[in-house]
Parts: structure tokens; C-alpha cells; sequence
């Protein structure tokens, strides 16, 4: 019983990741409301957005260094207040620039904490299913925008947007701190980060930060990791505008997120299951390539049906291997240093994927096309898949871990 307690932090990491990201990616229904009531301008409010995503990076670096030493459960529940601190703040500004420090800076730092460390002590808890649990808590992410987002649309237009973001600043931060109340460290510690050849092994050392974030191991998940949110980043943040510019109506084109999102919750299930059955490696390069063809196929789609049809495609590659990075992390690293190992990845897949739609933009200003945009994402894509082929296999002894006969959730 013991062990299977893991599917309970599973089912609390989704929880969490599902409102606490839903609160915080909810700002695009705040833009109309917010910019006729205070006059100010669509780019300035949208900055809090661009600034949250970089303090994402780096609190998600710092919050999984610190879950590593402290836990899950404290770093979620200091976050919990650091994001309901922002949106309160956020919810009673008057300027621009406070909106953007305490929306941009508070919330986008407390999301830092809701990926890293509860993905730590998720793969903590298991020995076999591994890649199906994180893809269950992952789904939480995926479903936020279809609760969050209609959540709040329908309180603006009852109680206006101040109230709202107020009432569901205070909303997230019960649920978050209750579910976080269930997260626990793993029974036993699992084993320690691999040593490299000539050193000895040690079941509970943690090895010094920049000595683990130098390993070869490390530097392939982080590279595959940014390329990978650096392809699908620009086409994602584009394919509304080329929708339109190919005749598809604002309202419509919209609704293609709604179908990536969708197909994104089967992809996780399904890229979960079949990497526990095929191996983590075959599963990402088989995905990538897959994102990366997706990607490209773009150039030859000009009907709304066809971006339907190719958004379920795209939807269930990039959705399908996000999480599995937290399992190739345990692969290849110690339960002691998940945190800063998954922090770290995941900062620079924050770079990649602020890079994608500046690219994007540059490229459609420059050539007045977007097919660019799609040939460049789909080669950085494929460049991704080639980097995931340098994965070393996990030796048995770090795949399966010493508490593996003791059984698994």
C-alpha cells in the first residue's frame, strides 16, 4: 500500500499544475477587459506574459535546486503564496509597471516551482510506469486552459476582471496548498546520481552542482529539450495569424488551439504508455521526428480542415514527449538531484521557447511568408530528434535502482 501511494502525488501533481497554470496562463481573456478599463496598451499588459515566462525559467532552476534539499511539499506551498501574493497585487494595480512586476515577476516565478520539483518526487515513487505517471501529472497542464480559462471568461463577465483574478487567486491557492498537503518524499531514497567512470558511487552524496550540470548526460537533455520547445514554439504562437491569412475567420482560427490541447491529452497518455513499453529513447526521437514532419507540412496547408487534422498531429507529438524529459532525467540521474537536473532543462527549454515566436515574427517581417517560419521550426525539430539519438542507454542498476525488489507503484 505503501508503494502505491505514488498514484496519489500523481493525482495531487495534477491537480496542482492544472490550477496553479491555468491562473496564470488565464491573462489572454484578462487583455480586452483590463486594456478598456485602465487605457493601457495590448503590448504592455501582454509584457507581464513575456516577463513571466523568463522568471518561469529561472524560478523553476532555482525552486528544483531547492526541492532537492527541502522537498516538494514546502517549495509548492511557498510558491502557492508567492503566486497568490501576485495576483492579489496584480488585482488591485493602478500603474502598468505594477501590474507587470507582480503578474510578470510573483506568478511567473511561483510557476517555476509547479513543474521541476513535483516531476522530482513523482518518478521518486516509481520504479515501473514511470513514463505513464509524469504523463498524468503533465495532463494537468494540458487541461488547464479548457477549466481555467473558461472560468475566468465567465467571471469577468459577472464580477469584472479585478474580482475575478482576485477570486481566483484566492481560489487556486486553497486548492493548490490542499493538494500539496499530499505530496511525500519517496519511502527510500532511490539512488544517487550515476558516477562517471573511475569514481565511486555513493547512495546518498549529492555530487556539486556545476559537476552534475557538466555531464555529457545533461548537456544532451538540455540541447534536446531547448530544440525541441524552440520548434514547436514559433508555429504554436503563429498558426492563428497564417490561419487568418489563408481565410480562416479570427474565431475559427482560434479554435486550433483548442484542438492542439485536446490532442495534446492523448498524446501524453498515449507517448506515456508506449514509452513504458518500447523505452523512453525510441518514444521521444520517434515524437520528434513526428513534430518535426508536422511542423513542415504546414507549408502545404491552406484549408481550416487541414489545420484541424494537422493541429491533432502536432497536438500529440509536442504534448506526448514534454514529460518525457522527467524520465530520461531519472534515467540517466539520482533522486537527490532531480530538482536542479529538471530546473535546469527546463530553463532552457524556457530560452527555446521565447525564441520561437521572435524568430517567427522576424522571419514572416523579412519575407512576408510564413513558410520559412515552418522549413526553419522543422529543421530545428529534426535537429532535435538527432541530438536525442546521443542518449547513452541507462545502465540497469540506475534504470531499475536499488529499491527495485522491493517492488513498484
Amino acid at each position: 500500500m505503501e508503494r502505491n501511494y505514488g498514484w496519489i502525488i500523481v493525482a495531487a501533481g495534477a491537480v496542482i499544475t492544472c490550477v496553479a497554470m491555468g491562473a496564470m496562463f488565464a491573462l489572454p481573456v484578462y487583455l480586452q477587459p483590463i486594456a478598456a478599463e485602465t487605457g493601457w496598451t495590448r503590448a504592455g499588459i501582454s509584457a507581464a506574459m513575456t516577463i513571466g515566462f523568463l522568471s518561469m525559467g529561472i524560478g523553476g532552476f532555482a525552486w528544483g535546486t531547492l526541492s532537492d534539499r527541502i522537498g516538494a511539499r514546502p517549495v509548492v506551498l511557498m510558491a502557492a503564496a508567492l503566486m497568490v501574493t501576485g495576483l492579489v497585487i496584480a488585482s488591485r494595480a493602478t500603474s502598468l509597471l505594477t501590474f507587470q512586476l507582480s503578474f510578470g515577476l510573483l506568478v511567473g516565478a511561483a510557476g517555476g516551482a509547479f513543474f521541476a520539483p513535483i516531476m522530482a518526487a513523482t518518478v521518486g515513487w516509481f520504479d515501473k510506469n514511470r513514463s505513464l505517471a509524469v504523463s498524468l501529472v503533465s495532463i494537468g497542464g494540458g487541461v488547464a486552459p479548457m477549466v481555467m480559462t473558461p472560468l475566468a471568461s465567465y467571471l469577468i463577465g459577472i464580477y469584472g476582471w479585478r474580482q475575478t483574478m482576485l477570486m481566483i487567486a484566492i481560489g487556486a491557492f486553497v486548492v493548490v496548498a490542499s493538494a500539496a498537503l499530499l505530496i511525500r518524499k519517496p519511502p527510500v531514497v532511490m539512488d544517487a546520481a550515476p558516477a562517471e567512470p573511475g569514481e565511486t558511487p555513493a547512495s546518498t552524496s549529492r555530487p556539486p552542482m556545476l559537476q552534475t550540470l557538466a555531464r555529457p548526460q545533461f548537456i544532451v537533455l538540455a540541447a534536446t529539450f531547448f530544440l525541441c520547445c524552440g520548434a514547436h514554439s514559433g508555429p504554436i504562437f503563429h498558426t492563428v495569424s497564417y490561419a487568418v491569412i489563408c481565410g480562416a475567420s479570427p474565431l475559427a482560427a482560434a479554435s486550433i488551439y483548442s484542438v492542439e490541447g485536446v490532442a495534446g491529452l492523448f498524446g501524453r497518455l498515449f507517448f506515456g504508455l508506449a514509452a513504458d513499453r518500447f523505452g523512453v529513447r525510441r518514444v521521444l526521437v520517434a515524437g520528434l521526428v513526428l513534430q518535426a514532419v508536422g511542423i513542415n507540412t504546414y507549408v502545404h496547408v491552406s484549408e481550416l480542415t487541414h489545420f484541424y487534422l494537422l493541429a491533432m498531429v502536432l497536438g500529440m507529438a509536442y504534448g506526448g514527449v514534454m514529460p518525457l524529459y522527467s524520465v530520461l532525467a531519472r534515467d540517466y540521474f539520482g533522486a537527490n538531484v532531480m530538482g536542479t537536473v529538471l530546473g535546469a532543462a527546463t530553463f532552457t527549454s524556457c530560452i527555446g521557447m521565447a525564441l520561437g515566436p521572435i524568430g517567427g515574427g522576424w522571419l514572416y517581417d523579412t519575407y512576408g511568408t510564413y513558410h520559412w517560419l515552418y522549413i526553419a521550426s522543422a529543421a530545428v525539430g529534426l535537429g532535435a530528434a538527432a541530438m536525442a539519438l546521443a542518449f547513452p542507454p541507462p545502465s540497469q542498476e540506475v534504470r531499475e535502482g536499488p529499491a527495485a525488489a522491493h517492488g513498484s507503484a
